[in-house]
């Protein structure tokens, strides 16, 4: 559908100005919703966006019903948004990320960083992992499918769809499975193979975006003692026992990541090194250090305690507390790889927190390097959600 036969949406006043320096989204207290009433756009409905004073910013879908009320796909409002428009932004994602890794396991397209804002999706070779989160993408949903089976001939897609955030855009949460899509699937990386849950795995699966963190992790572990927090199906632990660490314990809430856990462990014949235990983090960890257990090396990688703004406070002290409790079973000249996903903590925050965790224990810091995520999660300039990763990793000297 071209712009000429598209609805418009029209912004108050100035309200222009975030769109012009790059970023896509438009909030519901931004539309002029006297000459163009919300009321009167359907949930994914596409529609070309205007300045109040008349300049074509792009095009893009609305929801009425949600904060972010808009988002832009194109800013050329001559361009028709259908089945080539989709193609050519997914051969696009596709280019990059075959430029970027052997095999075809990647996150394949991320958003907004490109150019396809409301979609997520995980290649794991032949089986597509595939997110819509929000209305728009929703209504196109059978157009993307459609170019996705003709790109890839996938044996078999993955609607994630009970991610919370289709609940807030008024969707379905029910997953979805098209053609034949296997309970696992097998990836490697970093020297282990690992059997993959999907439907019954965290988010989609895996998480691919710390897959360049985890490689600058196995230098710091030769002939160590492992611990690794929040460890889910042992990416990190497993990837330490194969890099030579001398025993590795691997702490998840689930039994089922951790049974997946301790098959990879098998298979992978790291048994021996690598112990599971299961149950809440900081219970666990509190009972370390009452029984006065030390690692060499100690890594947190936890979910994003802070999932919106007003939750930062309580968010930053969970980070605090997280921290300390790590830097309490870390031996001297230990080393500290912290991380957090969530976006609404800056890399400097969480830097300061993990100082001041230190400080007030009386230890040193000495952070070594800065983990970041990786290429397939490309980071749109103008949009600060997009660069939510970050890692340190952190000596902790013994005097």
């Amino acid at each position: 559908m071209t712009s000429n036969n598209l609805p418009t949406l029209v912004l108050k006043r100035n309200e222009e100005r975030r769109l012009d320096a790059g970023h896509v989204w438009v909030y519901s207290n931004e539309v002029d919703t006297r000459k163009t009433p919300l009321g009167n756009f359907e949930p994914g409905t596409l529609a070309v966006i205007q300045s109040a004073a008349g300049k074509t910013l792009g095009s893009g879908y609305v929801n009425p019903h949600s904060l972010i009320c808009a988002r832009l796909l194109t800013r050329r409002p001559r361009t028709v948004i259908d089945a080539a428009f989709f193609e050519r932004r997914l051969r696009s994602a596709l280019q990059l990320r075959d430029s970027l890794f052997e095999h075809p396991n990647y996150r394949l397209v991320y958003g907004e960083s490109d150019g396809l804002p409301g979609l997520v999706i995980d290649r794991y070779g032949d089986v597509l992992v595939v997110q819509i989160t929000t209305a728009g993408m929703e209504a196109v949903r059978e157009l993307l499918l459609e170019v996705l089976n003709r790109l890839f001939t996938p044996t078999g897609i993955l609607l994630r769809n009970d991610t919370p955030v289709r609940a807030l855009e008024g969707l379905s949460q029910d997953p979805e499975i098209i053609a034949v899509v296997p309970e696992t699937v097998t990836l490697e990386e970093g020297g282990v193979q690992f059997e993959v849950p999907l439907a019954a795995g965290q988010k989609t699966g895996w998480f691919y975006d710390q897959r360049s963190n985890r490689t600058a992790m196995h230098k710091y572990v030769r002939n160590k003692r492992v611990l690794d927090v929040f460890s889910y199906i042992g990416a990190w632990g497993l990837q330490a026992a194969v890099a030579g660490a001398s025993e590795v314990c691997c702490v998840d809430a689930s039994p089922v990541a951790a049974s997946c856990l301790e098959k990879n462990a098998a298979a992978n014949g790291l048994q021996d090194r690598v112990r599971c235990e299961i149950g809440d983090a900081f219970d666990v960890l509190k009972a370390m250090q009452a029984s006065e257990q030390r690692f060499d090396v100690v890594i947190v990688d936890p979910p994003a305690f802070i999932k919106r703004r007003k939750d930062i406070k309580t968010g930053e002290q969970g980070y605090a507390r997280l921290n300390r409790l790590a830097l309490q079973l870390l031996a001297p000249d230990g080393i500290l790889i912290s991380c957090s996903c969530s976006m609404h903590l800056a890399a400097e925050r969480l830097q300061n927190i993990l100082y001041q965790a230190a400080r007030k224990q009386g230890r040193q810091l000495q952070i070594l390097e800065r983990g970041f995520q990786t290429m397939d999660h490309p980071v749109h300039p103008a949009i600060a959600e997009t660069a939510y990763l970050k890692a340190f990793f952190c000596r902790v000297p013994a005097t």
